[in-house]
């Protein structure tokens, strides 16, 4: 987890999205912010008494560098396996909670369909911790991000599901042991 509470006047305006509401926002040019997350490449902060995310893409409005994650960039090299998938799901994080969504229990499903043409297309299905979350569709979206940036992988669908409903029940171990949970 990292949670410096690092204290950071913007440089410039940047995009941010309202926790948990998910609803789209500017911060500007010499707001005071505080970094309360970074993980998976995005930021939360706290700003204004209100909670946001930052994308990787305006880090540099926080003095932080911009990370690009393309196919010819990726680190994870090869042809999509399961096990290349999950790596990169376990990247993605809840704004709200330090534990990535693998760990939280939020991925019910990774399904890889081979292509004859060659490439690999995903079906994955997940949740959200609950139902009327906002940051769902950005949750998605970086879920469908990540993975298209894996080498060879064609095409990434994803499906948000209510069924089972999620619990605590459904976090790894070692989640419960980061969110003193267990």
């Amino acid at each position: 987890m990292n949670n410096d509470n690092e204290k950071i006047i913007l440089s410039r305006d940047c995009d941010a999205t309202l926790i948990p509401f998910g609803n789209a926002f500017t911060l500007k040019k010499g707001d005071e912010v505080k970094i309360t997350q970074a993980l998976g490449g995005s930021y939360t902060i706290m700003a204004r008494g209100s909670l946001f995310r930052i994308e990787s893409k305006d880090a540099d409005a926080i003095g932080k560098d911009i990370v690009k994650i393309t196919k010819e960039q990726s680190e994870i090299t090869g042809y999509a396996t399961e096990e290349e998938i999950w790596e990169v799901l376990k990247t993605c994080y809840d704004p709200e909670i330090p534990v990535n969504m693998v760990d939280l229990g939020l991925i019910y499903s990774c399904e890889l369909i081979n292509e004859k043409s060659g490439g690999t297309n995903i079906e994955i299905k997940m949740t959200l911790t609950a139902p009327g979350c906002g940051m769902g569709p950005m949750l998605v979206d970086e879920v469908k991000a990540k993975v298209n940036g894996v080498k060879n992988v064609k095409e990434v669908n994803v499906e948000l599901v209510w069924e089972p409903q999620w619990s605590q029940d459904m976090m790894s171990e070692s989640a419960k042991l980061d969110t003193g949970m267990y």
